[in-house]
C-alpha cells in the first residue's frame, strides 16, 4: 500500500511538500484508516489501470497542451486510484458519489472528461448511459466537448465512435454519451451508468436539488455507477452546494453514515489569509500545471481593489462560498463620495447627463443629473415620493424623509402616486433654469413611457438602460472612481444611504453581479438612477465625451 498514489500524495500533503488544507489531509486520513482497518480494499490493477488508459489515450482539447496527451499529477492520480481502486467487498468500486470542489483553472473539466472516458471505453458494463449535466444545455456541452475532442483527436477512440445528433455513440458496448440540461421531468426513468455533474454550485435552490436526487436515484440497476460533481464554490444559498458540502464534511469528519461519498474539497483553512498566496495554493492544487501563481498573484492584485473583486477572488481561488447579495461599498468607501457640497447653481452652463429611476409610481423615485467639472463627477439627486404616503414611509422605511423635504432633495408629488410630470418638470428645469445642458437621458424602461414621451417632445435624447447584469462593467468602474475621490455627492444623506444599502448579486454563469438591494426593506433608486445616467454617458461618450469634460 505505501507504493499506491493515495499513500504517497497523503505523505507529501503531511510533510507540507504539496500544498493542501485540512478538508483535503482529513480525507485522505478516513481513506487510509479504512484501508489499515479493511472496511473497503484496495486494488492497485484497477487504479492503474484508469491511469495509464487517461495517460495514453486521452489528450488535451485546448490552449498551449491541445493535442498533447494529458499527464497526470500526483493529487490527480491519488484522486483516481480512490475512484478506481478502493472496492468494497463485493468487488466493486466502494464511491458512487464523487464531490470535487476545486479552485477555478485547476484543470476539473479535462479531468472530469478523462475520467468519462475511461468509463466509456474500458469499464465491463454493457449499454452504459453516461450524461454530462448541467442548469443549461450550454453548460453541459463545455464537458461534453472536452470529452468529444478527446474522442476525436485519438485515433484508438475515435474509430470506436460514432458521433450522431444529440450523442456520442459506442456500437461494440452500446454507450451512449451526451450532454444534458436539466430538467427533473424529463430525466425520470433513466438508467445512468456515469454523470458529471458540471458547476453544481450555480445550479438553483429547489429546482437544481431535485434534478440532482433524480440523477442520484436512476443508479439502482448499475453495480458500480458512478456521479461527479464538479464545481468551484459559489453565491446561491439553499443549492445543491450547500446540500453536497453539508453531507461531504460529515463524511470527512466521521459524523455520517455515509459510505458511498468521496468529497475532495480543495479550500483554504483561513479565510482572513485570503491574500496570502501560500494559503491561497492549498484551493489550487494545480498550481505550476495549468494555472501559473503568477495569474493568481495578478489576480489577487485586482481583488485587493474593491470588495467585489475580493469576494469574487475567495469564492473563485479560495473556494470558499459568499453569500448571494454582497455588500457592494463599504461605509469608508461611500464617505468619499461626500466631498464638497453642490448646488445645480454651481453647473450654470454646463453639460451634463441625467438618469432616471421611476421604480413603482407609489413609491420612492429617483432623478440624478451628472456633471463633470476638473475631472470630478458631481452628482445631484432628486427623490420623489407621493403625498399621501410620506407617513407611512417614515414608519415603515424608519427614514426622516420629512427633514429632506426640508432640505430640499425630496419632493412630495401627486396624492397616491407619483405624477411623472414633477420628475420631467426636474428634468426640463435643469436646462430652462440652470443652463445644464443635458446631452442623454438614461432610464428605466418600467413605467417610463409617459415621461420618455414628453421628454423626447422636450427635445432631449433618450435612452433605456437595462438594469441587470450588464451593469456589472460600470459598476466596478464606478467603485473605482469612488476609491479615487472622483465621484462626489455632496451633502445628500438619503443619496448615501442607498449606496450604503446596494448590493451586488452574482450571476455564476455569467461570472457577473447586477444592483440589489442588501436588505427586502431598504431603497437604492438613488443609485439606480446615478448608475443610468453613467451608462448613456459610457455608450455615447464617443459622441459627447468632450462636451462633458467642461473644460474651458
Amino acid at each position: 500500500m505505501k507504493l499506491n498514489p493515495i499513500f504517497l500524495y497523503y505523505r507529501r500533503i503531511k510533510k507540507g511538500q504539496l500544498a493542501a488544507g485540512k478538508l483535503i489531509k482529513q480525507w485522505y486520513e478516513y481513506v487510509i484508516k479504512g484501508l489499515k482497518d479493511g472496511e473497503f480494499i484496495y486494488n492497485p490493477n484497477e487504479a492503474k489501470k484508469a491511469i495509464v488508459f487517461i495517460q495514453n489515450f486521452c489528450r488535451h482539447s485546448e490552449g498551449p497542451l491541445s493535442n498533447q496527451k494529458v499527464k497526470l499529477e500526483l493529487w490527480q492520480k491519488a484522486l483516481i486510484s480512490i475512484i478506481f481502486g478502493v472496492l468494497d467487498h463485493e468487488g466493486n468500486r466502494q464511491f458512487k458519489e464523487v464531490v470535487i470542489v476545486i479552485g477555478r483553472g485547476n484543470g476539473k473539466t479535462l479531468l472530469a472528461a478523462a475520467i468519462s472516458a475511461y468509463i466509456a471505453f474500458i469499464d465491463p458494463d454493457y449499454g452504459k448511459k453516461i450524461y454530462f449535466a448541467a442548469p443549461k444545455l450550454e453548460q453541459a456541452n463545455l464537458c461534453f466537448n472536452a470529452f468529444s475532442e478527446m474522442v476525436w483527436k485519438e485515433p484508438y477512440l475515435s474509430e470506436l465512435s460514432k458521433k450522431r445528433r444529440s450523442d456520442i455513440y459506442i456500437r461494440e458496448t452500446n454507450t451512449s454519451i451526451k450532454p444534458l440540461g436539466y430538467n427533473a421531468k424529463k430525466s425520470d426513468g433513466f438508467n445512468i451508468s456515469a454523470v458529471v455533474c458540471d458547476e453544481f454550485a450555480s445550479w438553483e435552490g429547489d429546482s437544481g436539488l431535485k434534478f440532482y436526487e433524480v440523477i442520484r436515484s436512476s443508479f439502482g440497476k448499475r453495480k458500480s455507477p458512478l456521479l461527479i460533481a464538479i464545481s468551484t464554490a459559489g453565491y446561491i444559498d439553499d443549492s445543491v452546494y450547500d446540500e453536497l458540502m453539508g453531507r461531504a464534511l460529515k463524511v470527512i469528519k466521521g459524523s455520517g453514515s455515509e459510505k458511498r461519498l468521496a468529497p475532495f474539497i480543495y479550500q483554504i483553512d483561513d479565510v482572513d489569509k485570503w491574500n496570502d498566496i501560500n494559503e491561497v495554493k492549498k484551493a489550487n492544487p494545480n498550481v505550476g500545471v495549468s494555472i501559473t501563481e503568477n495569474y493568481l498573484k495578478d489576480e489577487l492584485n485586482i481583488a485587493r481593489t474593491s470588495e467585489t473583486k475580493k469576494a469574487e477572488y475567495i469564492t473563485k481561488y479560495c473556494n470558499v462560498k459568499q453569500n448571494s447579495a454582497l455588500a457592494w461599498l463599504s461605509s469608508s468607501d461611500v464617505e468619499k463620495c461626500c466631498q464638497t457640497p453642490v448646488t445645480l447653481e454651481d453647473f450654470r452652463n454646463c453639460y451634463g447627463v441625467v438618469g432616471v429611476d421611476l421604480s413603482q409610481t407609489r413609491d420612492l423615485t429617483a432623478a440624478s443629473v451628472v456633471v463633470e467639472k476638473d475631472g470630478v463627477q458631481n452628482i445631484i439627486t432628486q427623490f420623489f415620493l407621493p403625498t399621501n404616503k410620506i407617513e407611512e414611509s417614515i414608519r415603515r422605511d424608519k427614514v426622516p424623509y420629512d427633514k429632506y423635504i426640508e432640505q430640499g432633495i425630496l419632493t412630495l408629488s401627486g396624492e397616491s402616486a407619483i405624477d411623472y410630470k414633477d420628475v420631467y418638470q426636474w428634468i426640463t428645469d435643469l436646462l430652462t433654469e440652470y443652463q445644464i445642458y443635458v446631452l442623454y437621458v438614461g432610464y428605466d424602461r418600467y413605467e417610463a413611457q409617459y415621461l420618455v414621451h414628453d421628454l423626447d417632445s422636450f427635445g432631449l435624447k433618450t435612452d433605456d438602460v437595462y438594469q441587470g447584469d450588464n451593469l456589472y462593467p460600470l459598476m466596478n468602474e464606478l467603485e473605482a472612481k469612488i476609491e479615487d475621490r472622483k465621484i462626489n455627492i455632496g451633502d445628500n444623506n438619503l443619496l448615501k444611504m442607498h449606496f450604503l444599502d446596494s448590493a451586488v448579486k452574482m450571476n455564476e454563469q455569467r461570472g457577473r453581479g447586477r444592483l440589489v438591494k442588501v436588505a427586502p426593506s431598504v431603497h437604492i433608486d438613488g443609485v439606480a438612477s446615478v448608475l443610468d445616467a453613467m451608462t448613456v454617458k459610457a455608450k455615447y461618450y464617443d459622441e459627447i465625451g468632450e462636451m462633458l469634460k467642461n473644460e474651458d
